[in-house]
């Protein structure tokens, strides 16, 4: 029992944690664009939290390997509840840049030792449970934080507010645990070279998704207010997108287990590249054809990533799942980093709908690349594949949580769990009444 409560304490902050940055980072960009900020210095906001979320996946394990988890986590937790107070008391492009670069590093630490909590807690029979928990909890709480804004309104104070006191709650379910500390936190190995040469596909989509998302994730709520929407209306352009991107992650995941899944990402960016031309060329405006378009282009453009993640996994050797993925997840920060201040600059000196000429070119780079690999290279048979697995925001310890990760050996840098105290109700038995099953869902 005790072992449930602590996962689900766990699951709590996680949640605590998403809410305020799905929160603070939908309000930074209409607020910004309120103030008056020129769109460079709005797309350099979503680079700085970018580049600080890298750098943060790569030097807190170092921090909790010298202060240890409970105190780093409550630093990562309170420094990312003052820069979002910073924020609101420091109105300025600049200011917000450097806040918002903190506040990525910040959140990537929290979100590395929650991780690492969820992990000392699972193994082999449970993890792929708890991790799909975990994704759609992170994925739903990111949406209710950004609809949350239609509440709030980004005008005065309590936006910000709200934000600062749902990260500051996130530190009690770690602060208040009696269980001794997980194991070090994991850190990515970072192979570059064994990525591309395992999935040169994979590694390409991996750039172009960074860059379409991470312009579309700045930027977007920009292009709503250039439209005239409100912060309801564009909260809920957002959370629609979010939403339809994450129910498109399983048909089209399990689609990509049945046939090539180079295949499904050249319909997938074929299907956003698309839409986004579609957007340039209609130009909506307000009204019900922009929000079924945001809802479209979230269905075909969130699936990409963790297909591409699967689709390297096929080809990885036994025991470089970590690897593959950590070198996934530097490649994609590299896009998320880029992408925002390209795009900003040409809706600075085109127009807002520019922001989908930039999503539009890199997701027909994606169908292009993987429609030519195809004629390069034969898929693996789809009995010799590793499942699809959701995916969410991801750090190097969410990595070590997949499922995939169990057969990497315990020389790589991604640690691997065995025989922890595994909580027997979050596995099904025949006596336990328990809905949640003993595989990945």
């Amino acid at each position: 029992m005790a072992s449930v409560v602590k996962i689900y304490a766990l699951f709590l902050g996680s949640a605590l944690l998403m809410f305020g940055g799905g929160l603070q980072g939908l309000l930074l960009s209409v607020r910004g664009a309120e103030e008056g900020f020129s769109l460079p210095a709005l797309g350099l906001i979503g680079t700085g939290w970018s580049v600080g979320f890298v750098a943060g996946s790569i030097a807190v394990p170092m921090i909790v390997r010298k202060v240890g988890h409970i105190r780093a986590f409550s630093v990562m937790a309170a420094i990312g509840t003052i820069t979002i107070l910073l924020n609101l008391l420091w109105i300025n492009d600049i200011g917000w840049i450097m806040m918002r670069a903190l506040s990525g590093f910040c959140f990537a630490g929290a979100a590395m030792i929650v991780e690492s909590w969820l992990n000392e807690v699972s193994d082999n029979k449970s993890r792929g449970t708890i991790f799909s928990i975990y994704v759609t909890i992170n994925l739903g709480a990111s949406t209710l934080g950004q609809i949350a804004m239609s509440v709030t309104g980004t005008a005065g104070y309590l936006p910000f507010v709200i934000g600062a006191i749902s990260f500051i709650c996130a530190v009690l379910p770690t602060s208040l645990t009696s269980s001794p500390q997980p194991r070090p936190l994991a850190s990515a190995k970072l192979d570059l070279p064994l990525l591309i040469k395992t999935s040169p596909v994979a590694a390409v989509a991996a750039f172009c998704c960074g860059m379409a998302n991470g312009s579309f994730g700045t930027l977007a709520p920009v292009y709503g207010y250039e439209q005239g929407l409100d912060a309801s209306g564009i909260a809920l352009l957002f959370a629609i997108a979010a939403i339809a991107g994450a129910v498109g992650q399983i048909p089209f995941g399990r689609l990509s287990d049945k046939i090539d899944r180079r295949q499904v990402m050249i319909g997938l960016a074929s299907a956003a590249a698309v839409v986004g031309l579609l957007v340039v060329l209609i130009n909506p405006g307000q009204g019900w054809l922009m929000y079924v378009l945001f809802a479209l282009y979230g269905l075909a453009a969130n699936p990409l990533y963790p297909i591409a993640v699967a689709h390297a996994n096929d080809f990885a050797r036994e025991g470089n799942f970590a690897k593959i993925a950590g070198g996934m997840l530097l490649i994609l920060g590299l896009g998320l980093a880029i992408g925002p201040l390209i795009a900003s600059v040409l809706m600075s000196t085109i127009a807002p709908m520019a922001l989908f000429m930039v999503t539009a070119v890199f997701h027909v780079v994606v169908a292009i690349f993987a429609f030519l690999r195809m004629r390069v290279r034969k898929s693996v048979d789809a009995a010799d594949r590793a499942p699809f697995q959701p995916m969410a925001n991801d750090t190097p310890e969410s990595v070590a949580m997949d499922p995939r990760a169990e057969s990497d050996p315990e020389e790589d840098d991604i640690i691997v769990r065995h025989e922890p105290a595994v909580p027997d109700e979050l596995i099904e038995t025949p006596d336990a009444g328990s809905h949640v099953q003993d595989r990945p869902v």
